[in-house]
């Protein structure tokens, strides 16, 4: 069927469709998997840096974006959505990426989803203190952290660790099989954060060392460095806080972690 002239012309006045914007900051793991799902999969989109130890997401800007004031954060025209997990699930089905990642059989989706529920109170919040106790805190406050409290750290962690191997890896390539899916991007981005400190997590884990190897290949060894390269240097925390000063919400959080 021909269109009119008319209808025509008439196309020319729709709007322009938003580009996907993406608010990260890589030194964060659920942006840092966000940012490398995206990249992946070439999907467009707009990042919109957001610098965590200056305290910008508790800027009037960001608090327009989001008022939960955490990153990442997805904006598809009208529409935001919080949390690293329904951010990647969001892409994955808007974008229809390979199947691998958010399987369709229910079983394999089930795996996924039960390794993301378990990884934020084991493998994250034990990756993330160590990360804080080893690279963070010595250098906002000026001193070691207390070696009990770094031993009982880096032994949760380790516990976490053992039991990825054993329950949710176990001799399989991939958590779910054969191919990569979001459960393995997720887990990588959270295990190297107590690396950026000196940390070598799969230092004498062979099988845990054969993952993530296979899990770099899959992402592109490049792109994955690259994304990581902003939290191996934990040395340049000194300066940021010397010319930023200390923001009241970090003093907060370490009174916290030493009550």
């Amino acid at each position: 069927m021909r269109m009119r002239r008319e209808q025509i012309a008439l196309l020319g006045h729709f709007p322009a469709k938003m580009p996907l914007e993406l608010y990260l900051d890589l030194h964060s793991q659920p942006c840092r998997s966000v940012f490398l799902f995206a990249k992946i999969n070439k999907i467009p989109f707009d990042f919109k840096s957001v610098d965590l130890s200056a305290g910008e997401q508790y800027g009037d800007e960001f608090g327009k974006v989001s008022i939960i004031r955490k990153v990442p954060v997805l904006k598809d025209g009208d529409f935001i959505l919080t949390e690293s997990i329904a951010i990647l699930q969001y892409l994955a089905a808007k974008h229809h990426t390979s199947e691998h990642w958010y399987p369709a059989d229910l079983q394999k989706r089930a795996q996924v989803d039960e390794f993301l529920s378990w990884q934020h109170t084991n493998i994250r919040t034990h990756g993330s203190k160590v990360f804080w106790f080893r690279g963070v805190l010595p250098v906002v406050t000026g001193s070691p952290v207390p070696k009990e409290k770094m031993d009982a750290a880096v032994e949760d962690l380790n516990v976490s660790l053992k039991i990825f191997e054993e329950k949710f890896l176990q001799s399989r390539p991939f958590i779910i099989g054969e191919k990569i899916s979001l459960a393995d991007l997720v887990a990588i981005v959270e295990m190297m954060q107590p690396v950026g400190t000196g940390l070598d997590v799969f230092q004498g884990r062979p099988a845990l060392s054969a993952w993530r190897d296979r899990v770099k290949k899959e992402i592109g060894v490049e792109v994955f460095d690259e994304v990581h390269k902003v939290i191996m240097n934990v040395d340049t925390l000194p300066q940021t806080f010397e010319n930023q000063g200390l923001p009241e919400f970090l003093k907060l959080r370490i009174q916290k972690m030493f009550n």
